[in-house]
């Protein structure tokens, strides 16, 4: 089944069961989609879906780091929630030892010595691992390796 078909479904299964928290984050990457949709005039496809949700993600959990300062539980609680959500959706999340083997073969194709060739190096590795890790993951490892 496509990823929009799909978010469809859990949406109608969400507002049956009545949990608010799906149904809004659902509701919120459908709109995401659809307004990238109008505007590049051009239906997504399942990678392009996935990019979106991986936006969605990275704002829950900046969203999550500022609420978790300001001691808002209740909204701690409810972000949560959603990115457990969101994560349904993304394709299986890479661990810390395989997202390693893909940094130092980036880093010995790209001949990386500093931190002043992360550039080249996150040009490398963030095609392969779309969706499976993010940008600040890769960058923690890579620091770590050239260090």
């Amino acid at each position: 089944m496509a990823l929009k078909e799909e978010l469809l479904k859990d949406l109608k299964a969400a507002m049956k069961a009545k949990d608010n928290v799906k149904k809004q984050a659902v509701t919120m990457v459908r709109a995401a989609i659809l307004q990238i949709e109008k505007d590049t005039k051009k239906e997504l496809g399942d990678a392009e879906i996935i990019d979106v949700i991986s936006k969605q993600v990275k704002q829950r959990k900046d969203s999550l780091e500022e609420f978790i300062k300001a001691e808002r539980e209740d909204l701690v609680e409810q972000t949560k929630a959603e990115l457990d959500i969101l994560m349904t959706y993304m394709p299986k999340q890479l661990t810390k030892e395989e997202l390693t083997v893909i940094v130092k073969e980036a880093i010995s194709s790209t001949g990386a010595k500093t931190k002043k060739d992360m550039g080249k190096i996150m040009k490398e590795v963030m095609p392969k691992i779309k969706g499976k890790a993010d940008g600040k993951s890769v960058n923690e490892v890579a620091s770590s390796l050239l260090e």
